[in-house]
Parts: structure tokens; C-alpha cells; sequence
């Protein structure tokens, strides 16, 4: 339990590898303000439509049939990007540079919480996947967990340089990816405590289709209109396109 629990730890903790890249950024530039946003969404669109609806299509069809489980992974897609829109309204709107008491271009500690929110959720089956695997295969679970950890370390830096350039704190940015990985060892735990007779694959697969949509909006709603902001169109949109080619390599561990 505790080896499996482990790896768990060590993959969900690997998102704080991502915040590192916050340590090498001495001042607040627009240019990596529009590298870092136009990142961040490629790496959710590759982990919403590469992976987690893949994954959600699959154990649905599984349930329910070819035709009524892609129906259904449909359907929770579109219930997790209107609940990401109903977020919208509790998560605070109002941001200031501390250095220079002025309101950025865009919310950017909006953008930053609300990611940490949505890797947070999928963060947490993974934690799941990875405890289960680990207590019946401690060598498919380390497997699994390493893939993992270098699939968290580009999710950190969508969480912790916005919240960076929106605080201008870096413990702040640290706190908030320190938050996004806890999910997966939270999840191993109540996988083995709580979970464990519940866990079906109807469950995975909604888990799965709803934390997609809640990144698919997220992207489209707040990371690519933020990397735009600025100024630097093409640097936004090569990002992009770097966040969505990175992460199937990460599979590739």
C-alpha cells in the first residue's frame, strides 16, 4: 500500500517541477507572459482530445454501446465545459501587478486558479490509475507513475506562471501548482479508503469527459484570448502548437 501510495506522491508532486521554470523568469515580460498562456492551452487541448476523451469514449462505449457511450461521453463534455463557465462566476476577477498596482491586460490569476482547478480534477483519477496499478504491479505502477510525472511537469507551468505574472510572487505560483499535483496522492488515498467499491468505468469515463470539457473551456474562454493580449500573435500560436506536440511524447515514457 504505501510503496503504491509512493508512487502516487511522487507522480502527482512532479507538477512542482513545472513551477521551477517560474525561478528562471527575473522580470515580468510580455512576450513570456504570451509563451507561457499559449503553452499552457496547448497542453490542455493535447490532454482534453488526446487523452482524457480518448480514455472517456472508450470506458463509456465499454458501458453503454458504441452509439449511446460516444452520446454520453458527448454529453459530459458539454456538462464539464458549463460548469467551467458557471466557475467563471465564483472565482475572483479582480488581479493587480504588485509592483506596479496596475490591472493586467486580462485576469491572469483567473486564468492560473481556474487551471489549477482543472489539472487539480485530473490529477485525481490519475492518482487512482496510478495507486491501483502500483498495489497490484509495483512495476507497472512505477511505469505508470514515471509517464505520469513527465506528463504533470508541463501542467505545473500552465498553473504557476499565471498566477506568477499575475502576483508577481513566486511562492504564490508554487502554492497553487503545490495544489494542482496533492490531487493525485488525494486520490490514491481515497481510492483505497473510500473508493475502491464504487470505482466503475462509468465513473472514469464521466470523470474523464467532464474534466475535458472544463479544459477545453478554459482554453478557448481564458488561455488563447489571454496570449493574444499582447501583442505577439505568431509567438502565441507557435506555443500552441509546442504544448499540443509535447505532450503525446510524454507518452511515449
Amino acid at each position: 500500500m504505501f510503496f503504491a501510495l509512493g508512487l502516487s506522491m511522487a507522480s502527482g508532486l512532479a507538477t512542482l517541477l513545472g513551477a521551477v521554470v517560474i525561478f528562471a523568469a527575473s522580470k515580468k515580460s510580455e512576450r513570456l507572459v504570451t509563451v507561457s498562456l499559449g503553452f499552457a492551452a496547448g497542453v490542455m487541448l493535447s490532454v482534453s482530445f488526446a487523452d482524457l476523451m480518448p480514455n472517456a469514449d472508450e470506458l463509456l462505449r465499454g458501458v453503454a454501446g458504441e452509439k449511446m457511450g460516444t452520446v454520453l461521453s458527448i454529453l459530459f463534455l458539454i456538462a464539464g465545459v458549463l460548469m467551467a463557465a458557471a466557475l467563471d462566476h465564483f472565482v475572483p476577477h479582480e488581479a493587480y501587478d504588485d509592483a506596479t498596482g496596475e490591472k493586467p491586460h486580462k485576469d491572469l490569476f483567473r486564468v492560473g486558479f481556474v487551471s489549477m482547478l482543472a489539472i487539480g480534477l485530473h490529477n485525481f483519477p490519475e492518482g487512482i490509475a496510478t495507486f491501483m496499478a502500483g498495489y497490484d504491479d509495483a512495476a507497472l505502477g512505477a511505469s505508470i507513475a514515471l509517464a505520469i510525472a513527465c506528463h504533470n511537469v508541463p501542467e505545473g507551468i500552465s498553473v504557476a506562471m499565471p498566477v506568477y505574472f499575475a502576483t508577481g510572487s513566486r511562492w504564490k505560483a508554487v502554492q497553487y501548482t503545490f495544489l494542482s499535483g496533492i490531487s493525485e496522492p488525494i486520490g490514491a488515498l481515497l481510492a483505497f479508503l473510500v473508493l475502491r467499491p464504487f470505482i466503475t468505468d462509468l465513473l472514469l469515463g464521466a470523470i474523464f469527459a467532464l474534466v475535458s470539457g472544463i479544459m477545453l473551456h478554459i482554453c478557448l474562454e481564458e488561455l488563447i484570448p489571454s496570449s493574444r493580449q499582447y501583442g505577439h500573435d505568431r509567438d502565441a500560436l507557435i506555443a500552441t502548437f509546442t504544448g499540443i506536440c509535447l505532450m503525446p511524447l510524454t507518452h511515449l515514457l
